[in-house]
């Protein structure tokens, strides 16, 4: 698996498994937990969750999917900016180790930015890294002003990574987000790289995949991961997904695939908001 480096020391492997969606019914439950053991069976090492997904649920789901491996995993959760003072922080993950069952994460971010100073919320990450409980920090849903005031505040230039909505559909931070965080060689994290399954019936993505032989969501997901300092945390709630997932990796687009879905999916011309889901 191909990995990004992170600054300050360390790797973000490129392709993970996102959670939105898991823990929320029981039924789905042992699917869930089987399909991220699965992914780490294949190598896809990288698990995104939150708190706020499932109400804690996620969570649970990827404590019990890691029950004797967790150190075969790159674990990433997210803090509620409600939750984001300096005392809250703290607390708020010290709630998601316990479901996690786990003693530290390798990356805590800040799930979107909210009405605490950012200072606060970095002072408390700087907490949590000196107490052993996170690895490394970063920050989620995040435009350029955002990441600018991120930057000088406090421990925020010690930030690595920003994780944003990023697809076909969804091409906003190629303009400047994508070039503001290559300037200062941060990895962004891509998720919904396949708009959860709204990109399927694009009929040029289904022609481009019927032609490769793959799926509509093989080539959406390679097409992310070509670009320069992206990684994609795709979704898998059963195996099968996950093995596909796992294969786009090492999918290569030719120029005439990449011609056509540029012309289908045309970039920004000019700063665009940063879209969120």
């Amino acid at each position: 698996m191909r990995r990004l480096p992170l600054p300050g020391g360390g790797e973000l492997p490129v392709l993970g498994q996102g959670t939105w969606g898991m823990g929320e019914r029981n039924a789905r439950r042992d699917a869930e937990v089987e399909a991220l053991r699965r992914g780490l069976d294949v190598g896809i090492e990288l698990i995104d969750t939150a708190e706020m997904y499932g109400g804690g649920g996620a969570e649970r789901v990827v404590g019990t999917a890691l029950e004797g491996r967790r150190d075969e995993a790159f674990l990433v959760s997210k803090v509620f900016p409600h939750n984001a003072d300096r005392s809250g922080t703290v607390a708020a993950c010290e709630r998601s180790l316990r479901r996690l069952d786990t003693d530290r994460l390798d990356l805590y971010l800040l799930h979107w930015r909210g009405s605490t100073p950012l200072e606060e919320t970095m002072e408390a990450f700087e907490r949590l890294q000196r107490d052993g409980k996170i690895r490394h920090f970063g920050v989620s849903n995040f435009d350029v002003a955002d990441m600018n005031d991120l930057f000088v505040a406090g421990a925020g230039t010690r930030a690595v990574t920003d994780q944003v909505l990023y697809n076909l559909t969804r091409r906003g931070p190629e303009f400047d987000l994508l070039p503001w965080c290559r300037e200062r060689d941060l990895p962004v994290m891509a998720y919904s790289p396949i708009e959860q399954g709204r990109l399927l019936d694009d009929p040029v993505l289904g022609a481009v995949a019927a032609e490769r032989g793959v799926t509509p969501a093989q080539v959406a997901l390679a097409w992310v991961l070509r670009q320069d300092g992206v990684c994609a945390i795709p979704k898998a709630a059963t195996v099968e997904h996950v093995d596909h997932n796992r294969a786009a990796v090492d999918l290569s687009l030719s120029d005439d695939e990449l011609t056509r879905l540029e012309a289908r999916f045309p970039p920004p011309d000019a700063p665009e908001p940063l879209e969120i889901l």
